[in-house]
């Protein structure tokens, strides 16, 4: 009787495998393949913590980080000159020079966005520590606003927040020089007086003189908070 055939050797590992009715499966990931794609998730996951890390001091913070709106051509600290709530000149750009500044332009005799905005400025910065920032207040409104009435009128927000005014001339010369629609009468009121249509836009300026973020009214205080200390945090924009 002839010996039955021998049985076929063993295909190479790396070969495909067949099954059963001669159907090829594909093979299964060699070790070579796995290391590698080990090696690939450990870079993946380091990248991410070095980018989560640079996140957390600010320095590579996006857009998508802050509340406000990150200008992505940062806008040069603005040169006009007012008087201050004493009486004195005040040239903006170099009184502000290489400090963190919140510029905003308002009127002491509005109902709703400039006492809601100072309000939550306030707060705001009581909430960070290591913020020394200057908020400076312009008065829109010059034919009621005199310095005394506009010194007054911050004190209820906060003793150093820095109040501005000037001719019509020189406002309206600084609302262009910062980049804000003008203000204007909106009519008579309610009240018995007057409104004035002005911007809500809250500038911020860092330390490098740039103005790069923008606010529109309704941020709230934690969100202010949360973006002044990612402003804090990056020290590219505290380089002069």
């Amino acid at each position: 009787m002839a010996d039955p055939p021998a049985a076929p050797e063993s295909s190479d590992a790396s070969g495909p495998d067949v099954a059963e009715g001669g159907a090829t499966r594909p093979a299964g990931p060699s070790g070579t393949t796995i290391v590698v794609g080990l090696v690939v998730t450990f870079v993946l996951v380091l990248a991410g913590g070095l980018l989560l890390r640079a996140n957390d001091d600010g320095r590579t913070s996006t857009a998508e980080d802050f509340s406000g709106n990150l200008l992505p051509e940062p806008r040069p600290r603005p040169e006009f000159e007012l008087v201050d709530t004493s009486g004195a000149p005040f040239n903006f750009a170099e009184e502000t020079a290489g400090e963190l500044t919140i510029l905003f332009f308002g009127y002491a005799n509005c109902p709703d966005v400039c006492p809601i905005t100072l309000a939550t400025l306030d707060e705001a910065l009581g909430l960070v520590r290591g913020v020394d920032a200057k908020v400076v207040f312009v008065s829109v409104d010059p034919e009621r606003d005199t310095p005394e009435q506009i010194r007054a009128y911050l004190d209820r927000f906060d003793t150093r927040f820095i109040g501005l005014t000037g001719t019509p001339e020189q406002l309206k010369a600084a609302q262009a020089a910062a980049g804000v629609t003008p203000a204007y009468n909106d009519g008579p009121n309610d009240r018995g007086g007057y409104d004035v249509g002005h911007s809500s836009q809250v500038i911020v300026f860092t330390p490098d003189n740039l103005g790069r973020l923008v606010y529109g009214f309704g941020v709230r205080q934690d969100e202010w908070a949360a973006d002044l200390e990612r402003v804090r945090d990056n020290r590219d924009w505290w380089r002069q």
